[in-house]
């Protein structure tokens, strides 16, 4: 997948040259605390995990309440893509097994209760999963910039806090943006799949 080699590079980018420029602009992000910032990404962060299960959930009510078929196929197809978002993100995690910056630099304030590995960032894959998938499926304005708007929150707030370098989060959103082209592709082939077996047979020419 496209986005997986990305991301693979832009961890290697890091590793070999760029750390310092990962690592000072972290620094200049979590440096500055305040009480509001630490309010405001903690809410931020929290609302990642409502926002996943809450947006299909609330496409699938809708369909179920109006008998939208393909509302309740968009639901589906939102969680479906999500499972494959996260699958990405642990197995990069997993392999290239990177350290969180906290526990590489004394300097890095932790402001957040971490899981394992730094590379990618979980909490920017699935924001920008969730963001992605509702701008795709009903791309109006007032759905992308607000989306858009949350989900570069969440990817800034993982800096604030001190949990995840740059590359990390500027990886997970390339995940969590592919993973939600990607299941979006996969269900316009299936749709197509499907309207070609409903059409009529062509009569053999005599």
């Amino acid at each position: 997948m496209k986005s997986l080699t990305i991301a693979i590079a832009f961890f290697c980018i890091s590793q070999c040259g760029a750390q310092n420029v990962d690592i000072n602009l972290l620094k200049q992000i979590n440096g500055h605390e305040t009480a509001f910032k630490n309010d405001f990404f903690n809410a931020v962060g929290q609302s990642v995990t409502v926002v996943n299960i809450a947006a299909p959930l609330a496409i699938l009510t809708a369909g179920l309440i109006k008998n939208d078929k393909q509302l309740q196929k968009n639901a589906v197809y939102m969680v479906g893509g999500y499972f494959f978002s996260a699958a990405v993100t642990h197995a990069l995690k997993v392999v290239i097994q990177r350290p969180r910056p906290f526990e590489k630099y004394s300097f890095i304030v932790k402001r957040d209760e971490t899981g394992s590995y730094s590379f990618p960032s979980g909490h920017t894959s699935s924001a920008f999963y969730s963001a992605t998938s509702l701008s795709i499926s009903y791309p109006k304005w007032y759905v992308i910039v607000p989306g858009m708007l949350w989900a570069s929150s969440a990817a800034y707030g993982r800096l604030y806090q001190g949990v995840h370098y740059p590359t990390d989060v500027l990886a997970g959103a390339i995940v969590g943006a592919g993973s939600a082209w990607v299941a979006h592709k996969a269900q316009q082939w299936i749709n197509t799949k499907k309207a070609k077996k409903l059409l009529p047979a062509t009569p053999s020419a005599l």
